[in-house]
């Protein structure tokens, strides 16, 4: 451990605000004040860095920095393609996106016409089927056409078990 002395040479005597001594110890080891009192000091903080001396910098360094600050021609071209082609992608960004709401636009549109429309074919349909009166089918079938209703021998009943669709081969009558 460090020991602390308290030497005549070393304590100056400095007044406070409160009229006080300030004492200063130092540490033996490596010679370092320490304050003890409860008074701040004026210290100059500029006048000690004017005081100071300037630190020269190498030569390499100050041609590094030199160097650094400067852009030579093949890295501007660099930075100049890569904003250039950021431009272009940003501007076909934007017009994609603008195409894209179109088509929405364009599609919402055609889907409101579609259902309009549907509406419509229902409603003429229904109007359609409201005035068919199957009696009246009925009486100018038989009377005007000479229409008759089946009789027992005339319905044949086919079964189809394997296909699709069935072929009349012969005519039976």
């Amino acid at each position: 451990m460090a020991q602390v002395r308290n030497t005549a040479n070393r304590t100056k005597d400095r007044t406070g605000a409160g009229g006080r001594a300030a004492r200063n110890t130092y540490n033996t080891r490596s010679r370092t004040p320490y304050m003890y009192d409860n008074t701040a000091r004026n210290i100059s903080i500029q006048r000690q860095l004017e005081e100071a001396p300037a630190h020269r910098l190498s030569r390499e360094a100050r041609n590094n920095r030199e160097r650094a600050r400067r852009m030579n021609p093949g890295y501007l071209l660099f930075l100049m393609s890569a904003l250039l082609i950021c431009g272009i992608i940003l501007v076909n960004y934007i017009q994609l996106q603008s195409e894209l709401t179109a088509l929405t636009q364009s599609v919402a549109s055609l889907e409101s016409e579609l259902n309009t429309l549907k509406l419509e074919n229902d409603e003429e349909y229904n109007r359609i089927i409201a005035n068919i009166d199957l009696e009246e089918i009925k009486s100018v079938a038989i009377g005007e056409l000479g229409m008759t209703y089946a009789r027992e021998g005339q319905i044949i009943t086919y079964s189809n078990e394997g296909s699709d669709y069935m072929r009349k081969v012969s005519e039976d009558n």
